[in-house]
């Protein structure tokens, strides 16, 4: 569980560096921050730390020569009173030591030794002497080399001192002495410089947290800054959400005279003139509403008469001469068309009242396009066209409403038919687990791409001057797509100018379940080699 929940901080972060805009400001100073803090605490700790060095360095160099001359002067002592045997000579190494070990000082310590040359030949020698914690292991051959190959100056080599406390840090100092009778001999101090280490670290600390002091101040301060500026935009930001989703009375509070107020009373205004445009499109969308549907219902009176009329006219339309009855003939298909136009409208009117509700029920999908298909054989019969269904898939059950079904199905039959130029028509029928589709696929005319994306828009014509032979009321499509959003699914159209339309309708198998799949693609497979 500590596994997972470690692996979804990244993609936390990530989510809240993309929407706050207050994490990311906040995030950027802080790294910035940070970055140039420690580059300055680095470069003052480098600073500091290279100062008390060469500090710690001249004042054991100035001991260090100092010690050598007195302990020269202490050897020296021997040849001016004229002795030098090796009885004196054991006495003054001792006297040299401590005085060399007084004239020292140092917080940490300090180990002498005093070592003999090698490759020397004199009679007499002074044994060499050690600090008991002097670290002889430490002291490099090429110090030794140096020291007893360059006597005229002091000679360094920073060590590590090994203690109780710890590995420390430590500078070597060697230096030449000449003993009366004896020869040379190499003098070592070796200086513990864990008071410049413990400085430098506590000094190290400091900086460390000032520096984190330092960037959280930062923060703070940055976050209260990004609250004042940020916080009347998201204010804003949360306003427009409010106004798209139809709170349209929102608006955002106007206090003070600055540019953030300036922008609140901008968008303010600006609300509220959208909201007195949408208010009146909306009442001027319910009066065209009110008035086709009232309309619609006004006209089913007269238009029962005229029903009635026609009907008894086209029923005697063989007693009159041939002009007449021409006559009754158009009367009685325009009264067709009328009456298909009024239902139309009142179903347009009830999709856009939001008053219209599915019946679903389980339905054989194959049989009932089948029953379509048998529906409008004899149109397109005369219009010369064959229509052959493909049934494919296992899962043609599905909870849909059957007379919107078949509507959707009549209107693409029809408009195929229409636009066929007499070829043949081929219906595909698909399903799986989760939707069915209906593909109805004509190969006549066809469309532009301009022209495909408007076949749904209400009284559109690809062709006014086209002479339509079924006699649609040119809302037909519209109603199709209107159906099938209804269920839940989608309505969409492939086309290309002199090879053919394809409209497929996906639905969902079950009432309220998602489309997740397409049974039946848009696009025929044979496009390409038709385009060809």
């Amino acid at each position: 569980m500590p596994r997972l929940a470690w692996r979804t901080w990244p993609g936390w972060l990530l989510g809240l560096w993309r929407k706050s805009l207050e994490f990311r400001t906040i995030a950027i100073t802080v790294i910035l921050s940070g970055i140039a803090v420690t580059v300055i605490g680095v470069s003052i700790s480098v600073s500091i730390g290279t100062n008390v060095y060469d500090q710690r360095r001249q004042q054991i160099e100035v001991e260090s020569e100092r010690a050598t001359v007195l302990a020269q002067n202490i050897f020296d002592s021997a040849t001016s009173t004229g002795t030098g045997n090796q009885i004196e000579l054991d006495s003054l190494q001792n006297q040299a030591q401590s005085t060399i070990l007084s004239a020292t000082s140092s917080p940490g310590g300090t180990s002498i030794a005093i070592l003999r040359t090698p490759g020397q030949t004199t009679a007499q020698t002074i044994q060499d002497i050690a600090s008991p914690d002097f670290p002889t292991a430490a002291l490099s051959s090429e110090l030794r080399k140096a020291t007893a190959s360059n006597s005229s100056k002091l000679h360094f080599q920073p060590v590590s001192l090994a203690t109780n406390a710890g590995t420390q840090a430590g500078l070597a100092v060697g230096s030449t002495l000449q003993v009366p009778t004896a020869g040379q001999y190499e003098l070592y101090l070796v200086y513990n410089l864990s008071d410049a280490q413990k400085t430098l670290a506590f000094m190290e600390q400091t900086l460390a947290i000032g520096s984190i002091a330092l960037v959280l101040l930062i923060a703070v301060i940055t976050y209260i800054v990004v609250r004042l500026v940020v916080g009347p935009v998201r204010v804003a930001a949360e306003t427009s959400q409010k106004i798209a989703a139809g709170q349209l009375d929102e608006r955002i509070p106007e206090t003070g005279s600055d540019v953030i107020a300036t922008l609140g009373r901008s968008f303010n205004g600006m609300a509220d003139v959208m909201q007195v445009q949408i208010e009146q499109l909306a009442d001027l969308s319910r009066m065209q509403q009110r008035f086709v549907s009232d309309v619609s219902h006004e006209l089913r009176t007269p238009l029962t008469t005229i029903r009635l009329a026609g009907d008894l006219l086209y029923d005697h339309r063989a007693d009159f001469d041939a002009s007449s009855g021409r006559t009754v003939e158009l009367l009685h298909t325009q009264v067709d068309r009328f009456e298909l136009l009024l239902a139309d409208l009142l179903e347009i009117s009830r999709f856009d009242a939001g008053a219209v509700e599915l019946e679903t029920e389980p339905v054989n999908v194959v049989r009932l396009v089948e029953d379509g298909v048998i529906e409008f054989e004899p149109l397109a019969d005369e219009a010369g066209s064959t229509m052959q269904v493909d049934a494919r898939g296992g899962f043609f059950e599905a909870e849909l409403d059957p007379r919107r079904v078949r509507r959707i199905l009549r209107n693409l039959l029809g408009n195929a038919i229409e636009h066929g130029e007499g070829n043949p028509i081929d219906v595909v029928v698909d399903s799986d687990a989760h939707a069915v589709a209906i593909g109805v696929q004509d190969h006549g005319i066809g469309m532009r791409a301009e022209d495909a994306g408007r076949v749904f828009d209400r009284f559109w014509r690809a062709d006014p001057s086209r002479r339509r032979t079924i006699g649609g009321t040119g809302l037909g499509l519209s109603i199709s797509l209107e159906d099938a959003l209804l269920h839940g699914g989608r309505l969409d159209v492939w086309s290309e100018a002199g090879v053919g339309t394809r409209f497929v309708v996906t639905l969902p198998r079950v009432r309220g379940g998602a489309l997740t799949s397409r049974p039946v693609p848009i696009e025929p497979p044979d496009a390409e080699g038709e385009s060809e």
